[in-house]
């Protein structure tokens, strides 16, 4: 599969002559004085720093900044010394609590571990059915558009499909009108998280009533599980979290909600932001769609691996998670320059997927990267959509699926016309669209 993260690579030992290599080429103070001045967002003053180098720093306080965007220096970063550069604390704390997204060291790997196997191999085939079914049934909203020619906001109707699916996978059970409506708020507690105060309290007293109402449907749906059991098709992730509760003291359900909480904001908000981008770059380049189609018939391999190449090329585009924060615990050496102990550093995979050297043409879409021999990069570091090493996304796999399944049934039968395209891109938890994407849904 074109998007398959290769496994983690062993931990190296520290290289030899850490402190002895040159430090980091440093953009200018003029630069960020500039950058400063015509209230440039961070993605261009990251840009800057990006044309120093594969390994650049930034001075925005007393300590310099670290961006790293070279294959070589992510793999270093990433997968061979996940141990040297941690997490710390994550910007979606706030919403998401303790949960796997958030949490560091060793009550990170037991969660991670809790959740693992329940996305590969065994664990994934009972999500098949569930996934089917939300594809099965956006694709019986998007006929009732068709025949009544009415107007829809794009983005939601795919966020409404990416939430029925997360849901169904969490309870068993398929998401309803109500908790639709509740849930809403998780996308503008995530859309809020750039804006909100940096101090802790006031940050969640800005959107205390939004919490306060994810809180309680999390909550209901931790006691209907308790109480009532799997779902129509079986037990969900929600049943899983609540049997890691019987033998670990720590799975409270304060830390329960949490992981639901998580599961919910990454199973759902990155797939949907996916989809949206994808179909505003086919509305760009109908030849591609059509290249997809004409690729085998219904349901053949041909034609899934073109439509998962449209993903992937998507994805090189507007990776899932577009900057990735690490802090340096250890000086060491990343291909040749010094990075000293407490260095903070950031991983783009927006930037690195954008590197000419790497990706020639990298603003053009082209899904033909990854369905030509030898037109992407081999190196593993160059291609990291869902991350790479111990922390890349637990998902991934899942998102594919439920990214495929619907395209396979949306894209032969429906072509949305958009009426307006967003401006651009917002750059915050993740690369989304500035706005809704108003269409009508046509049938081909």
């Amino acid at each position: 599969m074109a998007t398959r993260i290769p496994p983690t690579a062993p931990v190296l030992p520290q290289p030899p002559g850490a402190d002895d290599g040159p430090p980091p080429p440093e953009l200018p103070a003029a630069a960020v004085d500039r950058w400063r001045a015509e209230g440039g967002g961070m993605v261009d003053l990251l840009r800057l720093v990006q044309r120093l180098g594969p390994v650049a720093a930034v001075r925005l306080g007393p300590q310099p900044t670290v961006l790293v965007t070279g294959p070589e220096a992510v793999q270093h970063v990433l997968a061979h010394h996940p141990d040297r550069y941690v997490k710390r604390s994550h910007r979606a704390r706030i919403l998401v609590g303790d949960g796997v997204l958030s949490a560091a060291g060793d009550a990170w790997k037991r969660q991670r571990k809790v959740l693992q196997s329940q996305f590969t191999g065994p664990g994934m085939r009972r999500f098949e059915q569930r996934i089917d079914r939300a594809a099965d049934r956006c694709a019986d909203r998007w006929a009732g558009y068709a025949r009544t020619g009415q107007e829809v906001d794009l983005a939601a109707e795919l966020r409404h499909f990416a939430l029925d699916t997360i849901w169904r996978a969490l309870t068993g059970h398929a998401l309803d009108d109500r908790t639709a409506g509740e849930l809403a708020t998780v996308g503008r507690v995530v859309t809020a998280l750039p804006v909100l105060p940096a101090d802790a309290v006031d940050a969640r007293a800005a959107v205390a009533e939004e919490l306060a109402r994810i809180d309680a449907v999390a909550l209901r749906a931790i006691d209907a599980a308790r109480t009532g059991g799997p779902g129509p098709h079986g037990p969900g992730l929600l049943h899983v979290l609540l049997d890691a509760g019987a033998d670990r003291a720590e799975y409270t359900d304060r830390l329960i909600r949490d992981e639901l909480v998580t599961l919910l904001v990454a199973g759902h908000e990155t797939t949907a932001t996916t989809l949206t981008w994808l179909y505003l770059f086919l509305d760009g380049h109908p030849e591609a769609l059509e290249r997809a189609l004409a690729a085998g018939g219904p349901q053949s391999p041909e034609r899934r691996a073109a439509i998962q190449a449209l993903v992937s090329e998507t994805l090189r585009l507007y990776p899932v998670a577009w900057l990735l924060p690490r802090h340096a615990t250890e000086a060491d050496l990343v291909t040749g320059h010094r990075i000293e102990a407490g260095t903070d550093v950031l991983v783009s995979p927006y930037l690195t997927h954008r590197v000419a050297e790497l990706w020639p043409e990298p603003d053009r879409f082209d899904p033909e990267r990854f369905t030509t021999p030898g037109r992407r990069p081999a190196h593993p570091g160059a291609y990291l959509p869902f991350g790479i090493g111990a922390r890349a996304c637990l998902g991934l796999q899942f998102a594919l699926r439920e990214t495929t399944v619907l395209l396979e049934r949306l894209l032969p039968a429906y072509l949305p016309r958009l009426r307006t395209a967003p401006p651009g891109p917002v750059f915050d938890f993740t690369v989304r669209p500035d706005g809704p994407v108003p269409a009508v849904i046509t049938r081909r």
